[in-house]
């Protein structure tokens, strides 16, 4: 492929105001880093519905016919787009050469249905690669970045911190319940999007959190905990496992890909999974709960000086994947120019 210079990138996301867009961001950062001119296609609900439509057999015909056509005349606008999560077909026209940068567990049979037409596929996690790579797809490890929220001046305590947000695959009502269970243990805070949350009886050492709060508020605990709970069932790319690291905290989460990808038993605390299940083109990992009692417990266990060493290490972890990024992102367009 030959990329004009500067190469112009359309990225198009679900501006959903958390994640998404903030991946959009982190990229964008990172593609400039590289040379690039970058514009943001942000979608909404109405997009959505599209690709709904879209995923219908004869409309799968009919956007190839239309993506065909585009491309023969010439009519693209960028020289990459990159479609974040799904698959957009009515903007793969819109450029020369197709990215995808797919969370597997959100890519569907509506995305499965145009993956013939994206000509290379950027991994979030080597676990992504390994399925995209299954699927037949040209396919580049990029990794991904998270913001650093790292405040050394807070003090920390050895209390536990779940930032369940308004995900329903992390695990929370679970945990909850096996907290519940166990009044012994130090306060778990639980920060949750008041719109997902199920409250249960109130128990002295449970703080559960159902608000929206500022960022500033959230970096505030975020470095407050020494212990942060990640049971995640799937991960495209966990930003607050990664954001956990960031602070130096001790991460806990479940013992699969991609989560051990990003904490190992050097740099937080892992639990075994009880089941699995599957979602979109991943498995899913519910967390044992035996498993969980024994790593709650050995992180009660440990001293300051070994929960420092670990909070250390994922903090150099995060810090190297921080700097790479935009190098990594830099190493995959080289590889489309050969």
């Amino acid at each position: 492929m030959t990329l004009r210079h500067p190469p112009s990138i359309n990225l198009i996301v679900r501006d959903n105001g958390l994640g998404l867009s903030r991946d959009a961001q982190l990229l964008a950062s990172a593609l400039k880093a590289n040379g690039c001119t970058v514009h943001i296609t942000p979608l909404g609900e109405k997009d959505e519905q599209l690709r709904w439509r879209f995923g219908r057999r004869w409309r799968v015909a009919y956007s190839h016919w239309r993506h065909t056509w585009a491309r023969l005349r010439g009519a693209a606008k960028y020289d990459i787009n990159i479609m974040f999560e799904h698959l957009w077909p009515l903007h793969l026209p819109l450029a020369h050469y197709n990215i995808a940068l797919p969370n597997p567990e959100w890519f569907d049979s509506k995305d499965a249905a145009h993956l013939s037409r994206i000509d290379h596929v950027w991994a979030k996690t080597e676990h992504a690669q390994r399925i995209f790579e299954n699927l037949g797809r040209k396919t580049s490890f990029v990794g991904f970045d998270s913001d650093d929220h790292y405040d050394p001046q807070v003090p920390r305590t050895r209390n536990f911190f779940h930032l369940a947000g308004g995900s329903r695959i992390k695990g929370t009502e679970r945990l909850l319940a096996l907290w519940r269970k166990h009044p012994e243990w130090p306060v778990l805070t639980v920060l949750q999007n008041p719109a997902c949350a199920q409250p249960g009886p109130a128990q002295a050492n449970i703080e559960h959190r159902i608000e929206y709060i500022t960022p500033e508020a959230l970096k505030g605990m975020q470095n407050a905990h020494v212990f942060h709970v990640c049971l995640s069932e799937a991960e495209g790319w966990g930003h607050y496992i990664v954001e956990g690291m960031a602070v130096g905290a001790v991460v806990i989460t479940v013992d699969a890909a991609p989560m051990n990808e990003l904490v190992t038993p050097e740099r937080g605390l892992l639990v075994a999974y009880a089941s699995t299940g599957s979602m979109g083109h991943a498995n899913t990992y519910r967390f044992d709960e035996a498993a969980m009692e024994r790593a709650v417990e050995q992180a009660l266990g440990m001293s300051d000086d070994e929960l420092r060493a670990k909070g250390d290490r994922a903090r150099q972890w995060f810090t190297q994947n921080h700097a790479g990024f935009a190098q990594r992102i830099g190493n995959a367009l080289a590889e489309l120019k050969t």
